[in-house]
């Protein structure tokens, strides 16, 4: 949220701030990253319990 709340600061302020809004779209693509990796493994993770309590 303050990741891109920061980026429309910085894109819109006079003089553009092009090191803040890249290191904030970094930042906000890295979170978005490791949360769908993170999701994914849980998801694994709960199918392999589900396909051992089948047995």
């Amino acid at each position: 949220m303050f990741l891109i709340a920061g980026m429309i600061i910085a894109a819109t302020s006079k003089p553009l701030v092009e090191g803040l809004f890249y290191s904030m779209l970094g930042g906000a693509i890295i979170i978005i990253i490791y949360t769908a990796m993170k999701e994914r493994k849980l998801k694994q993770e709960k199918r392999r319990e589900n396909r051992r309590s089948k047995k």
